[in-house]
């Protein structure tokens, strides 16, 4: 995508060859330093975002995103395949995927033998070591391979990352373990590494470390495997969002329908939408009237009245009557495309979580590789000898290699989602944690969030002397006979309460109004009051203050009338979630401070506000200024939670900190937010808040135990004093040390 505004243009990259955040950072600074040009660089959806000018072209930007180790692709000519700047189905990634997929497994299978002979003595036959160094070669050349490139690119540009620590532990490994076996004694038949933790200066010629470089990459590589399925999602919001409009479209041409696929249409053109179609694209009632549902665009949980002169939008369904559109936007300039484009803003605008390990790695790394050399140095300078120097320099790098490091995200990320799954909560990956530590502000979408999103029959009142039973009974038949929301939700109550419905013995729509009929041979109109006031049917009094109450709370007041008199007026609304008030409580209880958001109007929010315990309100906000709410409270300084299951609430849940999707609503929103709330319970938004901060100290706690090790046996190699078992037992502790910190995630419980 290539936009061009006011001297300058932007373009939108797709970033290949980045292993984690720091590649993000290091290519987004490279663009920055280029003369008027300005990029944000996102590692999740490995897209560059570039905004540039005086005279610096796209390829210009590829080349320098090239020279920085990486690759860079233009967008797709518009109309191409891909020129939605989503990967197609079997692109690049698929297959990058599908190969650290069989890495992860060739890596594991041969790894598990050798991290087996090396710590039982039993298993540790006359030629062990000649069959560890057979099975561990595959899994540091092959298998490994992803680190060593990364760390050589990082190295290029004199940087160091969790990939050099990796890449430069395991190669030290293995080398030296092929050193030993081939030029020392650790090649001789029966060879064992006795199971002693003593300190003790050792020959470093009959030492290898193999199960410490198969071990560490099978366990890395696990983590970056799950990590990359989850960030392999980062597009489907668009997808999901574009999939939404209509496919094809009947179009009006000479008197004559055809039917054509939706790329066929253009402006101006006149098309046809049935009952319950899709409106193909934006345009303007020409003939016809009927209801439109445009809740998951607009948040109105009313259906909308539409006319000949009124405008409707692309992607909302048609609820009722036959309508006749012409064209006023397609494609590109249609509100759904709109908010696509306003979804992936907010997804490339939302700076990339620098992982914590990555932080820590860029410091690390220095100083035990400048430490390995201070420690070569050291003992060549006190006539130690090559092979007492080199023993110890390599123990350095050895010990260094972080086997509990590579486990302490993955294993707590991996018990902490699924035991939020066991209880209906969808943590997408590590990058979402940090956020759910900060969020002060929660925002929650009123539409299918705190309420249920279907209309309800509410609450009946009825004239002196008259029956609820029997005004349900006919008022229900004859609604049953529509198709509108609001009579279906007449119809819905009214066979809930009473039963079996009788079938009318006349009925017609009234368009806009309501509909009348003959039910056990009565009269009956159902509608507005206008429809009252056409038939001249009086409202009496104690009925008219009802219907002005309901209409004051925000609800929709449905008038009954039989024989010419009005017997009954119906409460319907979008009912409030009887879970909704707990689940505030509770988010206040986290010291988040709620926020009502709404495309509905004022007097429906601020009783549903009322209702369920929430003081600020932002009501009749139109879909595209939701993420600007978002963007506003940011710039205040608050870190913003949202709630949503709307497509109307995607780009504002792409935007926000942290996303909680509702697992009811559409593949827009759960596909933009970072937790998904499967149960469709307010309730869980709490319990998720709470789950991901409990894995996130899960984590940050797995990760200090993890260098403590490694920076505790530091001085010990770097005496030379590091014994293969210390080295393993310290290694193979530190691992079960982090598995088991992670295990006591599965403890959480749900608040009752």
């Amino acid at each position: 995508m290539t936009t061009t505004v006011s001297g300058t243009a932007e373009v939108e990259l797709a970033i290949g060859g980045m292993t984690c955040a720091s590649c993000a950072a290091r290519v987004e600074k490279k663009l920055n330093r280029m003369d008027g040009v300005s990029a944000t660089v996102n590692y999740a959806t490995e897209k560059a975002k570039v905004t540039y000018g005086g005279g610096v072209g796209v390829e210009d930007l590829v080349g320098t995103v090239e020279a920085t180790g990486y690759t860079a692709t233009p967008p797709a000519p518009a109309g191409s395949p891909s020129g939605t700047g989503e990967p197609a189905d079997g692109a690049p990634e698929t297959g990058e995927l599908r190969s650290l997929r069989q890495r992860l497994v060739t890596a594991v299978v041969l790894a598990v033998p050798v991290v087996a002979m090396a710590m039982a003595p039993a298993l540790q036959f006359a030629y062990w070591q000649w069959l560890s160094l057979t099975l561990t070669a595959p899994v540091v050349t092959y298998a490994a391979w992803p680190f060593h490139k990364a760390a050589f690119t990082n190295a290029r540009h004199g940087a160091a990352t969790m990939d050099t620590l990796i890449s430069v532990g395991t190669s030290a490994a293995f080398l030296w373990s092929v050193w030993a076996l081939f030029f020392g004694t650790a090649g001789t038949p029966g060879m064992t590494h006795a199971f002693e933790l003593t300190v003790a200066r050792t020959d470093g010629a009959g030492n290898i470390y193999l199960e410490a470089a198969a071990g560490v990459t099978a366990f890395i590589l696990a983590g970056r495997y799950f990590e990359a399925r989850s960030k392999r999602r980062a597009g489907a919001a668009l997808r999901a969002l574009m999939e939404l409009g209509a496919k094809d479209v009947t179009v009006l041409r000479g008197g004559r329908e055809e039917r054509v696929p939706i790329g066929e249409l253009r402006e101006g053109m006149r098309f046809l939408v049935r009952p319950g179609e899709k409106i193909a694209t934006d345009g303007t009632v020409v003939e016809g009237t009927s209801a439109v549902d445009a809740s998951m665009l607009t948040g109105e949980s009313v259906p909308v009245e539409v006319g000949i002169g009124d405008g409707v939008t692309g992607g909302t369904v048609n609820t009722e009557g036959r309508l006749v559109v012409r064209a006023t936007r397609v494609g590109a300039d249609t509100q759904l495309a709109r908010m696509a484009e306003l979804v992936e803003d907010a997804q490339n605008g939302k700076a990339a979580a620098q992982r914590l390990a990555d932080r820590i790695s860029a410091v690390f790394v220095p100083v035990v590789i400048t430490l390995a050399l201070a420690t070569l140095g050291f003992w060549l300078g006190n006539g130690a000898g090559w092979t007492a120097a080199f023993t110890a320099a390599v123990a350095v790098l050895i010990i260094a290699c972080p086997c509990a490091l590579g486990l302490a995200t993955p294993t707590a990320l991996m018990v902490g989602t699924g035991r939020g799954a066991q209880l209906g909560i969808l943590i997408k990956g590590p990058e979402v944690l940090e956020n759910t530590r900060r969020a002060d502000t929660v925002l929650l979408d009123k539409t299918g969030t705190v309420t249920t999103g279907r209309m309800t029959l509410l609450a009946v009142h009825t004239a002196d002397g008259e029956s609820e039973t029997e005004i349900l009974r006919l008022a229900g038949a004859l609604e049953h006979a529509s198709e509108h929301p609001v009579a279906r939700a007449v119809a819905a109550g009214a066979a809930e309460r009473v039963g079996t419905l009788p079938v009318p013995e006349d009925f017609a729509g009234v368009p806009g109004l309501g509909v009348r009929g003959v039910v056990d041979g009565h009269a009956v109109l159902v509608g507005r009051r206008k429809l009252m006031e056409e038939r001249a049917v009086e409202l009496p009094a104690d009925l008219a203050r009802a219907k002005n109450e309901a209409e004051a709370a925000g609800r929709t007041a449905v008038v009954v009338a039989r024989d010419g008199r009005a017997c009954a007026v119906l409460e319907v609304a979008d009912a409030v979630r009887p879970t909704s008030a707990e689940a505030v409580a509770r988010l206040k209880a986290l010291g988040l401070t709620p926020v009502l958001l709404t495309g509905d109007n004022s007097a429906v929010a601020a009783s549903v506000a009322r209702e369920v315990g929430i003081d600020e309100v932002l009501a009749e906000v139109m879909p595209e200024d939701k993420a600007d709410v978002v963007r506003r409270l940011q710039a205040e300084g608050r870190t913003v939670a949202m709630v949503g299951d709307g497509i109307n609430d995607a780009a504002a849940l792409a935007q926000a900190d942290l996303g909680l999707a509702m697992g009811t609503g559409t593949d827009a929103a759960i596909e933009a937010g970072d937790l998904t709330l499967v149960r469709g319970d307010l309730r869980a938004a709490a319990d998720a808040i709470r789950l991901s901060r409990k894995t996130l100290g899960t984590i940050k706690g797995n990760l200090f135990w993890a260098f403590a090790y490694n920076v505790g046996a530091l001085p010990l190699a770097a005496a030379g004093l590091l014994n293969p078992m210390i080295a393993g037992a310290a290694m193979a502790f530190s691992s079960v040390f982090v598995v088991g910190n992670s295990l006591r995630l599965r403890g959480f419980r749900a608040a009752v």
